[in-house]
């Protein structure tokens, strides 16, 4: 099938898997005009369609709901991508080096050239830069034989800490980076050559993103800004690379701004939109603006402002509800504790607030006031007991319940949290990757005893708090998620963490990305193949549901259909 598909058709010719959690497999689904018509037996089906209908066989491949990711960043991870060069597949120095020389041959002197970081990103600990032949990154003498009239930066992104950039002489002299400055200077080391040349190659707090080095952010302020025109661009990337893993709806609201939240509403109204899209807007988004301190006059026009914009009525993009988040990763040093906890560079940190207290009471509150759906981003016990404290203070425990108000990420979960959210009515948001990429970290900075709490989706599910999954920093794959929530395994140790707090089946895990994560965005139509709702499928090469866990990831999504229409395609097209 292709972007002229018919308005009506019928699939069959493999198992479908409704995702209701109540009927077992089906054998055919009728499309029309977008929508399910009519899904059960092929020879039922059959004689509901005229002979002229075409017939879509789908060679023993499984159809799912397709997958609705409640964190999945997309717009964000692609604009990092958009604009820069793609080393994330780089194979050596020379690879580096030619990559960046054609992209400087059709790049104006002068324009600073971004580069991704090597290696998988967010976490970089199944491949970084270290598995280049050379072990490193190239520094400022062998990027120089790439451009020397383009400053030029390969990146590191969070959460990794430390982390490591090169920048070709150009850049360092821009950024007035030389060899008079001493070894460290605050948590960046600058590293020398032999000779005791800035080699171009720094380390330490030196992300793009979740940082507050004093020297670093000074760095940072030196770079260009992104464009404005970038956010549709990306967004509309963000969403194929969605489509490509069997996703079809998403959440947006994590560190989103006026101008993104513009960007979706371009590619809606140019028909441009192959994801479905809840897309809301962070109160004070501190991830990549970490100096903001907005007033309490500021927090309420973000808060009225999406009180008039919400719209739950479109096929393809609403919007709805604020986020706040007051905390921030381990790694760097950011997660708020009780107790001292190893800080990255030495000795040990209670972790920090973003935003003060008061800023927590005025969101809560005018939330309250005005209706508008919160998501908390609470991560860890103070977090939680801060919360929950305001909400019993200002009084407005009702209108949680009845809006039933989100938390996202749930890192550290105790039993009194899981408590709390229960008996608040609150839903939660989460993605199992961070156990799986920081759960190593944990155990070093905090301790064993951390593990019972982390990402505890059995806990939660226990108290009957309902979650939807996100696929967030990685892997950026909902499959190999659904494993990560069945196995509780680490990234780096390949421990599995399976305290009875921790591991769910495999009909939850895929729950989370389907019909739980709907009902959570409370979209009607979504997450769930049902008569009525929208055609939006993941054809895949064996069902989710049956693979031992270990082939999970090994899955291939064949096509993504939205709307019908099928946005994505691995290869040969079924039917």
């Amino acid at each position: 099938m292709s972007n002229d598909q018919p308005t009506e058709f019928l699939l069959h010719g493999g198992r479908v898997q409704t995702c209701d959690f109540q009927s077992p497999p089906q054998e055919a689904i009728l499309v029309r005009g977008g929508r399910v018509a009519a899904v059960g037996a092929l020879g039922d089906l059959e004689r509901m369609v005229k002979a002229s209908t075409p017939r879509v066989d789908v060679k023993g491949a499984t159809i799912l709901p397709g997958f609705v990711d409640t964190h999945p960043h997309a717009m964000h991870f692609a604009a990092l991508k958009v604009a820069a060069i793609d080393l994330s597949d780089a194979q050596s120095h020379d690879d580096i080096v030619s990559r960046i020389r054609a992209r400087a041959a059709v790049t104006p002197p002068g324009e600073w050239i971004f580069c991704t970081p090597v290696g998988e990103a967010h976490y970089f600990i199944r491949r970084s830069y270290r598995d280049l032949p050379e072990g490193t990154l190239p520094n400022r003498w062998r990027l120089d034989e790439a451009t020397d009239k383009h400053p030029l930066i390969i990146q590191a992104y969070a959460p990794k800490q430390p982390n490591i950039v090169a920048l070709n002489s150009l850049a360092l002299s821009q950024l007035g980076i030389s060899d008079v400055l001493p070894e460290r200077v605050c948590d960046v080391w600058i590293d020398r050559d032999s000779e005791d040349r800035v080699s171009g190659i720094l380390r330490g707090a030196v992300t793009n993103y979740y940082t507050r080095d004093p020297f670093w952010l000074q760095i940072l302020s030196k770079l260009p800004a992104p464009p404005p025109a970038i956010w549709p661009i990306a967004g509309q990337a963000g969403m194929a690379e969605m489509n490509s893993i069997g996703v079809t709806s998403i959440f947006e609201i994590h560190a989103m701004n006026a101008a993104q939240l513009a960007a979706y509403q371009t590619l809606r109204r140019e028909g441009k939109m192959t994801c479905r899209v809840l897309a809301g807007l962070d109160v004070a988004d501190t991830a990549f603006d970490i100096h903001y301190q907005p007033s309490d006059i500021q927090l309420r026009d973000v808060i009225d402002f999406m009180s008039k914009a919400a719209d739950l009525t479109d096929d393809w993009l609403r919007t709805e509800g604020v986020l706040l988040c007051r905390t921030g990763p381990c790694n760097p040093g950011f997660l708020r504790m009780y107790e001292p906890i190893k800080a990255p560079y030495g000795g040990t940190t209670y972790g920090l607030e973003f935003l003060p207290r008061r800023v927590e009471e005025t969101v809560v509150r005018h939330c309250a006031e005005t209706g508008v759906r919160l998501s908390a981003l609470l991560a860890t016990p103070p977090d939680f007991d801060d919360f929950f404290a305001t909400i019993a203070k200002l009084g407005v425990q009702e209108s949680v319940a009845r809006q039933h108000w989100i938390v996202q990420h749930a890192l550290l979960v105790n039993e009194n949290s899981a408590r709390n959210m229960a008996r608040h009515g609150m839903c939660c948001t989460t993605s199992k990757g961070f156990h799986w990429g920081k759960g190593d970290l944990y155990c070093e900075r905090i301790g064993d005893h951390a593990l019972p709490d982390l990402i505890p989706m059995r806990r939660l599910l226990d108290h009957g708090i309902k979650v939807g999954g996100g696929t967030d920093w990685g892997p950026k794959s909902v499959l190999e998620q659904i494993k990560l929530a069945e196995t509780c395994e680490f990234a780096g140790s390949n421990r599995r963490n399976q305290h009875r707090s921790q591991p769910v089946t495999r009909s939850e895990a895929i729950r989370m990305f389907t019909k739980d994560a709907a009902d959570i965005l409370g979209w009607k139509g979504i997450g769930s193949i049902e008569v009525g709702g929208y055609a939006d499928f993941a054809i895949m090469d064996a069902d989710p549901f049956d693979v031992p866990v270990d082939d999970l990831p090994k899955i291939q999504v064949l096509q993504t259909i939205v709307g019908g229409r099928t946005v994505f395609s691995a290869g040969s097209q079924i039917g």
